[in-house]
């Protein structure tokens, strides 16, 4: 684990959610089942491993030396999570997790829950896929957004934040549309935003009557029993992507599942939704970098054709 003793000991103050250690793209031989995460004012260690207390009490004193260094003035914050065999333990190891706990990115502001569940409210793995909406709106101001797999609605927050007219945020959870809602209004966005709780392949109806649509954002999990499954839902959405669409308008399809490479996406568009063009590859934080590209997370950006032949 030298790396990650070694990335605590020249990590930079945290001021905006981010991670600062990742174990699990391999570059970092030894360390894959590491990651370290800022949620400031917290630190969030998260192994996919078990590990001894003699472990955590060696990452403690690493952290606590640093925090030293970097604010002797202020409380040192850490949470420790371990995920193995489908489980997830969470343990505050020292100080404390405000409540409500509000993060920053890019001047954004969204809440965030550390000390429960694998999803902390915020990906911080899709920062430059939010950088690209952001430059993307404010470029293309007053158009209409579709935000399909909404989770918490930070792509909503900054397309709004950037121009955006409208932006309708789908996700089948409820929960976590509650927090999209919270984060609008703590961004001073009190209009443009509508939430729909339901299962976007029984609302294709709704969706296309309030399209077409300037941008459309496909985000989906890459396996949730009785939601998603990628291999064979995605294909769904493609489909789709041509009618919901205004001539000019772009997609960005998002897919994080290691097993499933570029072409899965690539190829698949190219056969069921010919009528939009590739244009980029979003890169992802330099911080996630992988040994393997292929099996990092992939933020496509395709754009539907200027015109429609009669």
């Amino acid at each position: 684990m030298q790396a990650l003793l070694q990335a605590i000991a020249t990590m930079d103050m945290p001021l905006d959610a981010q991670r600062i250690f990742h174990g699990r793209g391999g570059l970092h031989p030894g360390c894959e089942q590491w990651a370290l995460d800022a949620f400031p004012p917290v630190l969030l260690l998260t192994s996919f491993e078990p590990v001894t207390d003699d472990t955590l009490s060696l990452v403690h004193e690493a952290l606590n030396a640093r925090w030293q260094q970097l604010a002797p003035d202020q409380p040192l914050n850490w949470v420790f999570q371990c995920r193995h065999e489908g489980r997830a333990e969470t343990r505050l190891m020292v100080g404390s997790v405000p409540e409500p706990h509000v993060v920053t990115e890019q001047g954004a502001r969204f809440r965030v829950h550390v000390l429960k569940g694998q999803n902390h409210g915020l990906f911080l793995d899709m920062a430059e896929g939010r950088r690209w909406v952001r430059e993307h709106v404010a470029a293309h101001p007053g158009g209409k957004v579709l935000n399909l797999f909404a989770y918490t609605c930070a792509f909503s927050v900054v397309a709004l934040q950037a121009g955006a007219r409208h932006v309708l945020n789908l996700d089948m959870s409820d929960g976590a549309l509650a927090i999209g809602k919270q984060n609008h209004p703590l961004n001073g966005l009190l209009a443009g935003a509508s939430f729909m709780p339901h299962d976007i392949f029984k609302t294709w109806g709704k969706i296309t009557r309030m399209g077409p649509y300037h941008l459309v954002i496909v985000d989906p999990p890459s396996y949730q029993k009785g939601s998603f499954v990628a291999t064979k839902d995605y294909a769904r959405l493609m489909r789709r992507l041509p009618d919901l669409l205004m001539p000019g308008g772009y997609a960005l399809l998002c897919l994080n599942a290691p097993e499933l490479d570029l072409a899965f996406l690539q190829d698949q568009m190219q056969e069921l939704a010919p009528q939009l063009t590739f244009e980029q590859r979003v890169a992802n934080p330099a911080v996630f970098a992988d040994v393997s590209p292929e099996r990092a997370l992939k933020v496509l950006v395709y754009k539907a054709s200027d015109w429609t032949p009669d």
